[in-house]
């Protein structure tokens, strides 16, 4: 069986353009995680907040991020994608939330085959409401949960490139000395 996480390559033109895996389809109110050990969908929980996923919700495989997990993406689509469905998307912002006490970034990205959100290159171009929608989504999705996060404001692509560079080396450097 094929690991999600570990045996799906990223792409070939990093950082701006990478293969995404979908955990979550947009407009879904159950928080699917992927399981590290066997590379399977686990059900993470139901969402405790009358919430759903703005956006197709996923990982860059071969990656780590600063809180222990794949590097986080959130793909912006016309449709909802089922679960580990692979998407070629473009990075046009980030978005940084602090969870935990940790630095959770979410690279905000399009679906390059999707014509209605290809054309967009940097998340500025998007409608300021869908930015609010996003940004909101992660305010609001654990405050039932008794738990609360910062959730910074969306910046440009560029400012996603080093993070996603960051979240492949730590990856490298892991999987060379082995996954604990």
């Amino acid at each position: 069986m094929i690991h999600p996480w570990h045996d799906v390559t990223p792409g070939e033109h990093l950082p701006q353009f990478f293969r995404a895996v979908v955990e979550i389809p947009m407009g879904s109110s159950v928080k699917y995680e992927l399981d590290k050990r066997t590379g399977l969908l686990r059900l993470d929980r139901v969402l405790y907040s009358a919430v759903y996923y703005p956006a197709n919700y996923g990982f860059i495989p071969q990656t780590f991020a600063e809180d222990d997990d794949p590097l986080d993406v959130l793909v912006l689509c016309q449709e909802a994608l089922a679960p580990l469905t692979l998407v070629n998307a473009r990075a046009i912002g980030l978005m940084t939330m602090i969870d935990g006490g940790k630095k959770d970034h979410k690279v905000l990205a399009v679906a390059v085959d999707d014509p209605e959100f290809n054309g967009f290159q940097d998340a500025s171009e998007l409608p300021p409401h869908r930015l609010m929608m996003l940004r909101r989504f992660f305010q609001d999705y654990k405050l039932l949960e008794g738990k609360s996060v910062e959730v910074d404001e969306i910046q440009s692509a560029g400012e996603s490139l080093p993070v996603i560079e960051d979240a492949l080396e730590r990856y490298s450097q892991k999987r060379r000395k082995g996954f604990d």
